[in-house]
């Protein structure tokens, strides 16, 4: 079964890259420079920042949708990011990490979930999307519960 995996979009984001770091913290957006890979996953390219490279690292409402599970959280996005990830290959960011999915029907209410290693999450991803009452399964780090990415089916 082919899944669709997206990045956040762009336009959120866009104001930020031209604010100066006291601008940033007065948005409650902290400037941070990354030290390690992986260590900085960018939630619109689905890449991990080179060390050396400025992230951002904000809250954001990654399921907005009117339900008891609304939820927002902290996420790095890449200052240089230009273009969201839209593939149906599983990103890399996701291979070596340890994964919390979480399975939304139509009405944004969580009716599965599981942990998996991202190196095996496409056998997942098949026996969550193979319920009909499963609309999209969100992606989180399963260690710091940050939102990764979002899975659609195709």
């Amino acid at each position: 079964m082919p899944f669709r995996f997206t990045g956040l979009p762009l336009e959120p984001f866009v104001s930020y890259f031209g604010m100066t770091d006291a601008e940033l913290v007065a948005s409650d957006v902290k400037p941070l420079i990354a030290d390690s890979k992986p260590g900085y996953p960018c939630r619109i390219t689905l890449e991990d920042a080179e060390p050396g490279e400025c992230v951002l690292l904000l809250s954001f409402p990654h399921l907005p949708g009117r339900s008891p599970y609304k939820a927002s959280g902290p996420i790095f996005v890449r200052a240089c990011a230009r273009q969201s990830y839209d593939g149906t290959d599983v990103p890399p960011v996701l291979r070596d990490r340890l994964l919390s999915l979480r399975a939304y029907d139509a009405g944004y209410m969580m009716v599965d979930a599981e942990i998996v290693e991202g190196n095996v999450v496409e056998g997942m991803l098949e026996r969550l999307f193979a319920r009909r009452d499963v609309a999209s399964v969100h992606i989180h780090n399963a260690r710091r519960g940050c939102f990764a990415c979002a899975v659609d089916r195709l």
